[in-house]
């Protein structure tokens, strides 16, 4: 049965709520996969789980599936430029993406985390759920190894762009 609503509308409706921003990676066999994420929740403390959305049809969502774990990185207001680029069509490496952003590797997953993120995650994939034209994938935090001391404003994506908590352009100078 279609639904009553007009998906033009409900996206519309959707971007006025402000979302946190997050860069999800993977390591494979082959490179590093990384994609930008809003559609994050908290879902459990014990044990510690989170869901993330993912487009169906996305090579992140195939590589996570087939792997099995990945690294979640909590995005400052600095990181605007690096969330376009892991939210661009045909986008390369992470790894090249990445090439004056300092970051390492979580120890569970292998997967990249921002040094300078507001936190990070390591997780492992608990499932992936079928959602319309998404899944959700379901993650269990296996450690984390980034957690900032210092209070610095954190991405956010508002109205189709990347904001501050002031609603200010995120990124700028």
């Amino acid at each position: 049965m279609a639904s009553p609503v007009d998906p033009e509308e409900f996206t519309a409706a959707l971007r006025q709520y402000p979302a946190g921003v997050c860069l999800l990676t993977v390591q494979d066999d082959i490179d590093d996969v990384g994609t930008t994420v809003s559609a994050v929740m908290s879902v459990s403390a014990v044990p510690p789980l989170v869901a993330v959305g993912l487009a169906a049809d996305g090579y992140p969502a195939e590589v996570l599936g087939a792997v099995g774990r990945c690294a979640l990185t909590v995005l400052a207001a600095e990181h605007a430029i690096v969330a376009s680029r892991f939210s661009s069509a045909g986008r390369p490496s992470a790894r090249h993406l990445l090439e004056s952003v300092p970051w390492t590797r979580a120890e569970h997953s292998g997967a990249i985390v921002l040094s300078g993120g507001l936190a990070a995650l390591d997780c492992r994939l608990e499932r992936l759920v079928e959602a319309g034209d998404h899944v959700l994938a379901l993650l269990e935090v296996v450690g984390v190894p980034v957690l900032a001391d210092a209070a610095r404003p954190p991405l956010l994506r508002l109205r189709g762009r990347y904001v501050d908590e002031s609603g200010g352009l995120a990124g700028r100078a």
